[in-house]
């Protein structure tokens, strides 16, 4: 096995492994708490009393989340190195975009795993600074779609669309699960940037923020399990 079939094993090996770890995140996530029950429509007060008492599980499923974003990270940059060879310039701002994406979504998950807890415990038990502890946990509430938290999540799936759009054209053609992810991808910051207009315009709601844009996100998951194949063939193949 030459150098160049190694690298490009080991790439292959990485987005499919990172394919499986986020599969693996999504549903450890489903059983662990992002937030106060009703997170959007709950009391700032029984926020900050959630938080107290369940400290472990909500550091975890941060944690979890962050192991999340970063197996996507991985699948995208297996992702770019698939269009170098076609087009190795968009393979490059691929890239650093994918970078750009992971500096804005690490910011807010280890807030929430190092910042929140500790404000809830300072609020909670009125030690010194309680009143600014306060009054920066309402500013960071994780389920608020326009907090300064939440911001920086909307700022990295944008991150993630225009990644789609400078990958898509270059990777179809390649092979059918390449095809199908390019495809994918391509509806994926099609939709992202239309809600997104449609948002600045006013025409989404602050309380229909979350499902809209959340929607966007599903031919992700196509991209996950079309890619999944691509890469175990890909390994195969460099065997």
């Amino acid at each position: 096995m030459n150098n160049a079939i190694s690298l490009d094993y080991q790439i292959n090996r990485l987005g499919f492994w990172s394919v499986v770890i986020a599969f693996a995140t999504g549903l450890v996530s489903a059983f662990l708490p992002l937030d106060v029950p009703g997170g959007y429509t709950a009391e700032h007060a029984d926020r900050v009393t959630w938080l107290s008492a369940n400290r472990g599980a909500f550091i975890a499923a941060w944690v979890n989340q962050i192991a999340a974003m970063l197996s996507l990270s991985g699948l995208f940059f297996a992702i770019a190195w698939k269009i170098v060879g076609n087009n190795p310039l968009r393979a490059i701002l691929a890239a650093m975009v994918v970078l750009m994406s992971v500096v804005a979504f690490i910011i807010p998950k280890f807030m929430a795993v190092w910042t929140l807890p500790v404000l809830a415990d300072t609020i909670v038990a009125g030690a010194v600074g309680a009143e600014m502890a306060d009054a920066l946990l309402l500013v960071l509430n994780v389920s608020q779609p326009f907090s300064l938290y939440t911001s920086f999540d909307y700022l990295g799936f944008w991150l993630y669309s225009v990644f789609a759009l400078l990958v898509a054209v270059p990777l179809y053609g390649q092979t059918k699960t390449a095809k199908i992810s390019a495809v994918s991808l391509g509806i994926y910051g099609v939709l992202y940037q239309f809600v997104l207009v449609a948002f600045l315009f006013g025409e989404v709601a602050p309380t229909d923020i979350e499902v809209s844009f959340g929607l966007t996100i599903l031919p992700l998951l196509v991209v996950m399990v079309a890619m999944l194949m691509n890469f175990k063939a890909a390994m195969t193949s460099n065997a």
